[in-house]
């Protein structure tokens, strides 16, 4: 855990729901009343929490209402972020809050036709893309696959908005998704976007690749981990202050860094949520995070440094 950052924001719940008995809907007003920033679908927020933690949430909501939502699962392995939420945050309560950021945006801008995947709490950021792909007046469907109904946070949602463009994929009814067929028959130039647990992602994935199609994730898990590209210890300069380090293969940069005097914002450790991320001034990357697409790997100028590595003996990073 880096040291604590400055909040953005700070925000008070207006609204307490239980979506399901797994998920806490909490509507965010600001605190003086003003209109919260707009903000793109596929956005997220970092929320402050006292005990130090920094967790991420989607935002799913209307992104030009003048209040922000998120849903949050209560997870059985929780570290402390969703359970506090869940259990301790009321009505009236402040919230200390970071963004909105977005490494899973959603630009319908081609025409083209769009298929969605959601399974479990990964409906969150796919129900504001969904509308905005309505509002365009895009070719779209909703796959949504969840184990039973009462525990399919949005799906009244959805059903009302979207009607038979919403397929709701519910395996305690004997309903489950079969991704080769509905990726298979798609449309030339369809574009896929999807969320939810890694296992169900590798699925998605597979079947968008073998139908030829333009695929988006958002990934709540850490992919698994491969052998590095650069298997020996190497160096990282710390541009802002000069100071060259040595990283060794047991360790990320993140935590020789912060070692070295660097202040580096970072949450998740695994490579998902974004707040560590690092320009790179100089050197190749070993990307090893769930969230830059190919061309941006390709870019190179940007890192996450929890878990990314050097595929060459020298980084100079913005730090």
């Amino acid at each position: 855990m880096s040291r604590p950052r400055a909040a953005d924001a700070e925000v008070t719940v207006v609204s307490r729901i239980a979506a399901t008995d797994t998920v806490t809907m909490l509507e965010l007003a600001s605190l003086d009343g003003a209109a919260l920033p707009a903000w793109e679908p596929g956005a997220h927020i970092d929320v402050l929490m006292p005990s130090g933690l920094v967790r991420q949430y989607s935002l799913c909501g209307d992104p030009t209402a003048a209040t922000w939502r998120i849903a949050v699962l209560r997870e059985e392995t929780s570290r402390g972020g969703s359970e506090w939420i869940c259990s301790s945050v009321e009505e009236g309560a402040a919230l200390r809050l970071a963004g909105p950021r977005n490494h899973f945006s959603f630009a319908p801008t081609t025409g083209a036709p769009v298929l969605f995947f959601a399974a479990g709490i990964g409906v969150t950021p796919i129900a504001p893309m969904a509308a905005a792909a309505a509002a365009a007046g895009l070719d779209y469907r909703v796959h949504y696959s969840g184990r039973a109904r009462e525990r399919m946070a949005l799906l009244d949602e959805l059903e009302c908005l979207h009607g038979e463009r919403l397929v709701a994929h519910v395996s305690g009814e004997g309903s489950r998704v079969d991704l080769a067929a509905v990726l298979g028959s798609a449309s030339a130039g369809t574009v896929v976007y999807a969320c939810g647990p890694g296992e169900y992602l590798e699925a998605v994935s597979a079947a968008a690749e073998g139908a030829g199609l333009e695929l988006h994730l958002e990934h709540f898990e850490a992919v698994e981990a491969v052998a590095p590209v650069w298997e020996g210890a190497f160096e990282v300069e710390l541009a802002l202050t000069g100071v060259t380090v040595e990283v060794p293969p047991e360790r990320s940069i993140l935590e020789v860094a912060e070692e070295n005097g660097a202040f580096v914002l970072s949450s998740c450790t695994e490579g998902t949520c974004g707040t560590c991320e690092t320009p790179v001034v100089e050197g190749e990357v070993d990307h090893r995070d769930s969230i830059l697409t190919p061309q941006e790997r390709a870019r190179g100028d940007v890192m996450y440094v929890c878990v990314s590595r050097a595929a060459c003996p020298k980084l100079v990073l913005e730090l």
